[in-house]
């Protein structure tokens, strides 16, 4: 029986509704049987002697034999007489004797000889035109059961049938719950793959919605901590060069004296700077997984943010002769991190700048379509190799034109993670011709306000 649109308690409320009804309805009926079956009343004698006669004359001897049997379960001994004769072939009683003297001027007689027994006689006239007698005894009837008897047959059904009905509810209940323990378990254990799974996420109900979130927490958690072991990996490759560096430095510097030591002196704070960089991003990258579930939301004006921030890159980009051109549709506004916001704008910049050619150009586009705003920036450089590009928002990911430009292939990573905090999507492709158009697509405010 499924209760659609009802919570786990409403079902809880339900199913004892229920087992109370069905509880007073089995109870009932038994009882009112045993009832029917201790109480019934007289007999219908002169129904009783129709229906003897109609079997008579139906069948004869043999068929008022069954019919004679028939009644003799149910505790009435009776058969009929034509004239003296019993017309079972049997010796009358003496008492059937008396009655059939008395009927000629009685056409129904019932008599009690003593309390709880009945004797009866009852003309009946057949189909044939013979007038016909019934004989009927029925001794005393069992004891009528005692109200203590009737009440204890229904604690007795009550107590089966609200066991079954508990029994049911509370294994539908047990078994999510020990699915839901069994997975924690697991995971306590270091299984990160462990999830509740179907059925039980498939319910429609509490139970299935907390089996739903614990699987997509689980699935959360391993995805942060695989993410988290590739961001360690990551970064141990990336120190392992510059430390190796800067230890060869260091030691050619002990080994050289006096002005010829300056220059491995000078390249080793190079290389202190670049690792310096190195751990700073891959902090930033860190704490802005923790940090940017719950960052403050502000509205945030796009066209205004989009042209200060080209002015901050306007100097670096004039020293290429690099020229940057926004067009724009309409004044978006979308709701979020405005200091996180313009950092994945000034980590797109960089890297247009980084990947131009001297004398090249850099298109940014901005427009509101259907409650979403999207912004592309496309530079005119080498673009990036097609097997590169499933991975270029990977941690440390530099590809094959890694030698074109400085860096450590955490920009765009950070890009994606802020993109992601805006409940938005980036993606990147080569844009026709030449160069790399990466696009940004966010809700826009009224769209973001309502989810």
């Amino acid at each position: 029986m499924k209760l659609p649109a009802l919570g786990f308690y409403g079902r809880l409320l339900v199913w004892f509704v229920v087992a109370n009804i069905v509880t007073l309805v089995v109870s009932v009926f038994v009882t009112e049987r045993f009832a029917r079956n201790a109480y019934r009343g007289e007999p219908d004698w002169s129904e009783l002697a129709g229906s003897a006669s109609r079997a008579y004359l139906g069948g004869g001897v043999a068929a008022l034999d069954d019919w004679h049997q028939r009644h003799i379960r149910d505790g009435i001994d009776a058969t009929l007489y034509e004239g003296p004769h019993n017309l079972l072939r049997r010796t009358p009683p003496p008492f059937a004797r008396r009655i059939l003297e008395r009927l000629p001027g009685d056409d129904s007689i019932v008599l009690r000889p003593r309390p709880g027994t009945v004797v009866a006689g009852e003309a009946v006239t057949g189909g044939d035109g013979v007038q016909r007698h019934l004989i009927a005894f029925r001794g005393p009837r069992p004891p009528f059961p005692r109200i203590e008897h009737l009440l204890l047959v229904q604690i007795v059904l009550s107590a089966l049938v609200i066991g079954a009905l508990g029994w049911w509810l509370a294994r539908s209940i047990a078994r999510p719950v020990a699915a839901i323990g069994e997975a924690t378990r697991r995971m306590t254990a270091g299984d990160l793959a462990a999830r509740v799974g179907a059925p039980w996420s498939m319910r429609d109900d509490e139970l299935g919605r907390l089996s739903a979130d614990f699987d997509r927490m689980a699935a959360r958690i391993e995805a942060l901590i695989a993410h988290e072991r590739g961001v360690l990996q990551d970064v141990s490759h990336e120190l392992r060069s510059p430390l190796a560096r800067l230890h060869l430095l260091l030691d050619l510097a002990r080994r050289t004296t006096g002005d010829a030591a300056a220059p491995h002196f000078e390249r080793a704070e190079a290389e202190i700077t670049r690792l310096d960089r190195i751990i700073g991003e891959a902090l930033a990258l860190s704490r802005m997984e923790a940090d940017l579930p719950g960052m403050a939301m502000e509205r945030i004006e796009l066209l205004p943010l989009l042209q200060a921030r080209i002015a901050a890159f306007r100097v670096e980009a004039d020293s290429r002769r690099i020229g940057i051109t926004l067009s724009a549709t309409g004044a978006p506004v979308l709701e979020g991190s405005h200091g996180l916001f313009e950092r994945a704008i000034d980590n797109l910049l960089s890297n247009a700048i980084k990947f131009s050619d001297d004398g090249g150009r850099i298109e940014v586009t901005i427009g509101d379509d259907g409650g979403q705003v999207e912004i592309a920036i496309r530079d005119h450089g080498p673009g990036v190799p097609e097997a590169d590009l499933p991975n270029l928002f990977r941690p440390f990911f530099r590809g094959t034109n890694a030698s074109r430009a400085e860096g450590h292939g955490l920009g765009l990573a950070i890009v994606e993670r802020i993109v992601r905090a805006h409940r938005g999507q980036l993606w990147a492709a080569n844009a026709e011709g030449a160069g790399l158009c990466v696009t940004v697509r966010v809700p826009a405010l009224s769209t973001a306000g309502l989810e």
